[in-house]
């Protein structure tokens, strides 16, 4: 057994002894210390849009020039993605336990910058969006109104516009996502039967119109022009207003 050889040989014992306390009176002084240390493996988040294309489209159009520049990135461990049917795509990096987060998005925005010539000219638009991210949630906060005076609508604008800002400017926050805000858009079926405003396919086609020509005249007609000022310096004496 090995208490009778420890038992047996007391000075050895004793010396074994002393050389676990000293051992651990260094340990105690060299070890890391964190009230939260790190036990999770960080991760990097690449977020991006391509208006009006399906699951499908994303994959081969976006997914695959992205994640062929950013698989090996050094201090990668594994990657996991999601493409989903209203155009949204994101791609998770994860990274060995300890990596430098900031050094890793670093890594991760020069590949992906390195894929932006590959990708459609509307995902360039909407810009590709490399941040770091937690994998655990550290609070959700619900809005309510108890009377119904408000509704989700409501709450969730003002939401975004009071406390989104706020809460994302703490200390340890990385990122705030209020659900259930929805963007404003407009959208144009090309098919009469689809709604009452409608674009005539036929129309178009015998007027040599493409799709392209209809955003490009939304896109146009959107557009915010700066309009110049009137009542500038040098006016005239006696111009109060501009």
């Amino acid at each position: 057994m090995i208490s009778d050889f420890f038992i047996a040989r007391p000075v050895l014992a004793n010396v074994l002894a002393i050389l676990m306390i000293v051992i651990g009176g260094v340990a105690m002084f060299a070890l890391p210390v964190a009230q939260y240390p790190d036990v999770v493996p960080p991760t990097v988040q690449v977020t991006t849009r391509y208006p009006g294309a399906s699951a499908r489209t994303l994959v081969d159009t976006v997914a695959l020039p992205i994640e062929q520049q950013v698989n090996g990135v050094e201090g990668m461990i594994y990657m996991q993605s999601y493409s989903g049917a209203d155009g949204s795509y994101s791609l998770t990096v994860t990274f060995k336990i300890g990596a430098d987060l900031d050094i890793a998005q670093v890594l991760v925005q020069n590949r992906v910058s390195a894929a932006l010539s590959s990708l459609p000219q509307a995902v360039q638009a909407q810009g590709v969006i490399v941040q770091k991210n937690s994998t655990a949630i550290l609070q959700i906060v619900t809005l309510t109104s108890p009377d119904a005076r408000y509704d989700s609508l409501y709450l969730a604008n003002y939401a975004t516009i009071k406390l989104k800002d706020e809460i994302a400017r703490l200390p340890g926050v990385g990122n705030v996502v209020v659900f259930g805000a929805g963007q404003y858009s407009m959208r144009v079926w090309l098919d009469p039967n689809k709604m009452r405003v409608w674009l005539d396919p036929n129309k178009m086609q015998a007027r040599g119109l493409m799709p392209q020509d209809v955003i490009e005249a939304l896109r146009q007609q959107s557009t915010q022009v700066t309009a110049g000022q009137i009542g500038a310096p040098p006016a005239p004496r006696g111009q109060t207003f501009q």
